[in-house]
């Protein structure tokens, strides 16, 4: 019989690797219907959600006892190509492949453990950033830290170099503070970015004590967090559209690319622009010459 979702567990936000893959498989096995898959339904006989465990084994060609093992979490020793015919099986996205890969065959631990705790920007990065004077930009790494800003994405955002250093977090931002809540019209849809992003972090590190702790603390303070927490859903999202209301100039509609650095470090760079002529322009122009203006007082007041 297949095995119930433990709330108390979800809302304690386990990073523990076994759990994790686990609840990974079950959560996409339960969204596939049997007639997504060509499969027949038999209807009000059917007593758990989506496909039962041996018709995702037939599916992915393998026994029932080999992928009973794997979502209770063994994933030791599994093939790449068993992964793959899993993934096909479950209609996984890339990104939900790549979280699949990295919960079956982690890392060696040393070397996780250095990845996760690399987070430092290159000065030259800070100068690019600063150089993009009309863009708003900044460069945020694991566990959705925020590393590194220029001028117009403080003017945007809000000053994080007024926060502690670990309140520079976009999920403690988000979740945790009302002005933010306020600054998207589509919180919503931001709060689940931010979620899946966490997920794909705790499967590339589960390892890693502060990620594991920022899990645990948005668990206890956050409703939404756990909710959404629990979903176990992984994506990426490099481009978009952002709706803002922004206390000063009104709503904003921001379009936005995200940049992943070709090294190691799990940095992105995300920028963002408005269409030329468009209202949300000539705000951004605005907030722009402002930010110049206190800049030129705030020198003039140390001189």
């Amino acid at each position: 019989m297949d095995e119930q979702p433990d709330p108390v567990r979800e809302a304690a936000g386990s990073l523990d690797p076994r759990a994790e893959l686990s609840e990974f498989l079950r959560t996409r096995r339960a969204r596939l219907k049997p007639e997504d898959v060509g499969l027949p339904d038999f209807g009000r006989h059917r007593r758990v959600p989506g496909l039962r465990r041996e018709e995702l084994a037939q599916l992915a060609g393998v026994s029932v006892a080999y992928y009973t093992r794997l979502e209770q979490g063994n994933g030791r020793n599994v093939s790449t190509e068993v992964l793959d015919s899993i993934a096909r099986a479950l209609r996984l996205t890339d990104a939900e492949h790549s979280h699949l890969t990295h919960l079956a065959k982690p890392k060696a631990k040393k070397r996780q453990t250095a990845a996760c705790t690399r987070q430092q920007v290159r000065p030259a990065l800070q100068g690019l950033l600063d150089t993009m004077d009309s863009v708003p930009a900044y460069i945020s790494g694991r566990r959705t830290e925020i590393l590194a800003w220029n001028r117009m994405a403080a003017a945007v955002f809000g000053d994080w170099g007024e926060l502690p250093p670990h309140e520079r977090n976009w999920a403690r931002l988000v979740f945790l503070r009302p002005d933010y809540k306020d600054l998207f019209i589509d919180w919503e849809q931001k709060a689940i970015d931010i979620v899946c992003v966490l997920r794909m972090d705790a499967g590339r590190c589960s390892d890693d004590p502060r990620l594991s702790t920022l899990v645990g603390e948005l668990s206890v303070k956050s409703e939404d967090f756990r909710r959404l927490w629990a979903t176990h859903d992984v994506k990426e999202k490099n481009h978009g559209v952002k709706h803002m209301r922004h206390p000063l100039v009104g709503e904003l509609a921001l379009h936005f690319e995200s940049f992943r650095l070709t090294d190691e470090s799990e940095q992105g760079l995300v920028a963002y622009h408005a269409e030329p002529g468009s209202a949300s322009a000539e705000s951004l122009r605005l907030l722009a010459s402002w930010g110049a203006d206190a800049t030129r007082a705030d020198t003039a007041d140390r001189l």
